[in-house]
């Protein structure tokens, strides 16, 4: 996730420096694209002449590609480990996403950058393996708290990816003689990336036994995307609670992305106090998946704390429309990242849990598939009821929005802390 994050505060300035690129060759994809944006012929942010338009579309197609990309690959990636096992498909996976950074440190061109993005987003679907991993090792009765561990990942990741790509964009390699193997501006973040990429390869394949063994491997292996597998999951649980975080990641993805626009819009936060901010979303997640889900879960239960996640994002998104001031928007950001942190390790252990053990992997693939396919319709939707109708009615609508999730999940039986109660009696 640091490796992966790295490149969010690089999109402004990737824009331009492969414009320029590509301006000085006489044109390309990238100026045709702009000129395409630049037709439209109006300001988003005219308090803000700085801010660029086509920097935002730039941005969202190549986080939608990765997305995409995640969203095919996922449910392959976790069949074929459900079939041959947990640690050869996170290694391959693993080098895959380190060839991807390696394309990035030489990408002197864009069709190279883009090809990095779309190899680093096949091998990006092996969250799905990963999770099967710790469903593997984990008691069902402790699910809920293993996962949480995957959570408090994303967000270190969150909080640590962005702060280096910041750092790392003050150093600019491209001026030096390096510059002969196609090195530029941005290539010490990906160096990191890469270098980050072969210490977690070095440190899976000495340090990771395999946890999934033969006798409970499935003998059959399906290629298809999730939607169009959606209905085989055999348990209706497991694929109501994937439609539920499908839903859900709709909205919460769209208001994520639109997030630091709105910021921009009322507050004209600089970049420094939009790190802080995110400084604020990846904090509050580790907090809450590391302290309130691992302590609460037992005794509330998977549905009942992934229903309250979803209200809370309602209340949050509906203080974040009307907040005016930092009394109301930082408290609004509080409560909207503190909802996913509720609902991200709950809906993902309440998966597992309707899911046998053959079936870990493939189950687990579709449901990270579903967010992976919703964080590439949120942005797009929400960007344009964004620009349509202002950012209130974006983040009211995103309010409603959430009220299918919670009513889906309610067809859902509770797991966890309740059904061990009712056990015990």
């Amino acid at each position: 996730m640091v490796g992966f994050s790295i490149i969010f505060p690089l999109f402004p300035a990737m824009l331009d420096h492969y414009l320029f690129l590509e301006e000085s060759m006489g044109g390309g994809i990238l100026s045709r694209f702009v000129q395409w944006v630049s037709g439209f012929g109006h300001d988003i942010l005219p308090s803000n002449p700085n801010f660029r338009l086509e920097t935002v579309i730039f941005g969202g197609i190549l986080g939608s590609l990765y997305a995409v990309l995640q969203f095919f690959f996922a449910p392959i990636w976790g069949g074929l480990s459900d079939r041959f096992g947990r640690k050869p498909i996170l290694l391959f996976t693993l080098t895959g996403t380190a060839m991807g950074y390696f394309l990035w440190i030489m990408a002197g061109d864009f069709w190279l950058l883009l090809f990095s993005r779309v190899i680093g987003g096949m091998a990006g679907g092996n969250i799905s393996v990963a999770t099967a991993a710790i469903a593997d090792v984990t008691t069902r009765e402790k699910r809920s708290k293993g996962m949480a561990f995957v959570g408090i990942a994303f967000g270190l990741g969150f909080v640590l990816g962005p702060a280096i790509g910041g750092i790392a964009s003050q150093w600019d390699w491209s001026a030096s003689e390096l510059v002969f193997f196609g090195m530029h501006p941005f290539s010490a973040a990906a160096t990191i990336s890469f270098i980050l990429a072969l210490v977690n390869l070095l440190w899976l394949s000495i340090g990771f036994k395999e946890t999934l063994v033969p006798e409970k491997r499935s003998q059959s292996t399906s290629f298809l995307p999730a939607l169009s597998k959606m209905g085989d999951v055999t348990n209706s649980d497991a694929r109501r609670t994937c439609f539920t975080y499908l839903l859900y990641m709709v909205s919460f993805s769209g208001m994520e992305f639109t997030l630091t626009f709105l910021a921009v819009e009322r507050f004209s936060f600089s970049p420094k106090e939009l790190g802080e901010m995110f400084l604020l979303i990846g904090g509050t997640l580790i907090l809450v998946q590391g302290f309130v889900v691992r302590r609460f879960v037992g005794r509330m239960g998977e549905r009942n704390m992934a229903h309250l996640g979803i209200f809370i994002g309602i209340f949050a998104f509906i203080i974040i429309s009307y907040a005016e001031s930092y009394n109301w928007f930082y408290p609004g950001l509080f409560l909207m990242s503190s909802g996913v942190a509720l609902i991200s390790p709950t809906l993902t252990a309440l998966t597992s849990l309707s899911s046998k053990e053959s079936e870990q992997g493939i189950n687990l693939g579709i449901f990270r598939s579903c967010g992976s396919i919703a964080r590439s319709i949120g942005p797009i939707s929400a960007g344009l009821i964004y620009f349509t109708y202002g950012s209130s009615i974006a983040y009211l609508i995103g309010a409603v929005w959430l009220i299918l999730p919670a009513v889906v999940l309610f067809s859902v039986k509770q797991s966890a802390g309740t059904n061990r109660l009712v056990s015990a009696h």
